[in-house]
């Protein structure tokens, strides 16, 4: 007698496979029914918790085929006993993701003054900008704004982002970021007069930022303020080396680039 199956389901109708992959804290992935996306920081009693790039948690139940993983379906099961017991932090304080793969970059951009704010920013956010996509450029000034916003010509798919120095009320580079109007470009600002003084005093082991007279070079005025040989370059090295994560950062330029990188990674 031949023998038939129970499950009378077509193989066609028949779900296909998923891979099981371990919940270990600071793997990423996606709930789909609500497009939450974070980094695994518990799992327990059938449960899941995740926290996004603000720091925002939802607990979701382990289901079959309950989640993305780099857009793929995967079901989570609890990891083995003896893992990790927390997720490590990258320099700008997001959940660590070891082993992620950079993301294809985006047609988007972020734009920055000049090659400082460029190593900074890379300094800091540079792990999670790898995993977004999202590409640097330093643009050396801003006094062609327009023009450069207007060639890049920012889409829905492509939003540009723009950091400015010394973004204050009444001055030139406010004058030039209130003559970019799409609304696929985003200009922001720190009021520093230059990115240097966005890091704290306190991380160099310095108890403020000089005062420069106007007509100074105000990088030059710095190091001899400060006793420093009169080498930019050098000096920034120096500053640079003084940055170890976003605390060592003022908040005027923190919010203004995790700004920048929501514009840009908004879907």
């Amino acid at each position: 007698m031949r023998q038939y199956s129970a499950d009378l389901t077509p193989p066609w109708k028949k779900p296909k496979p998923v891979p099981e992959v371990a919940a270990e804290p600071g793997l990423v992935v996606e709930e789909p029914g609500t497009g939450f996306c974070g980094a695994v920081i518990r799992c327990e009693a059938g449960t899941v918790t995740l926290e996004d790039r603000f720091g925002k948690h939802r607990v979701f139940p382990m289901e079959p085929r309950g989640f993305l993983l780099e857009g793929r379906v995967v079901t989570l099961v609890r990891p083995a006993p003896g893992g990790p017991a927390r997720p490590t932090r990258t320099a700008s304080g997001s959940v660590a993701v070891p082993g992620a793969r950079a993301r294809v970059a985006r047609a988007g951009r972020i734009y920055v003054e000049g090659r400082h704010d460029a190593e900074l920013v890379e300094k800091v956010w540079g792990d999670d900008l790898r995993i977004e996509g999202v590409v640097v450029e330093y643009l050396e000034g801003v006094d062609d704004l327009p023009s450069i916003v207007s060639e890049f010509a920012p889409g829905p798919d492509a939003r540009l982002g723009v950091l400015v120095d010394h973004l204050v009320p009444g001055s030139k580079e406010w004058r030039i970021a209130q003559s970019v109007t799409s609304e696929h470009a985003l200009v922001v600002g720190h009021p520093y007069i230059d990115v240097w003084e966005a890091v704290k005093p306190s991380s160099l082991g310095i108890d403020a930022w000089p005062r420069v007279p106007r007509g100074q070079d105000w990088k030059t005025g710095v190091c001899r303020a400060l006793g420093w040989p009169e080498n930019t370059g050098a000096a920034w090295q120096r500053i640079l080396s003084g940055v170890h994560s976003y605390k060592d950062l003022e908040p005027e330029l923190l919010g203004r680039v995790e700004e920048l990188i929501d514009f840009v990674t908004a879907p």
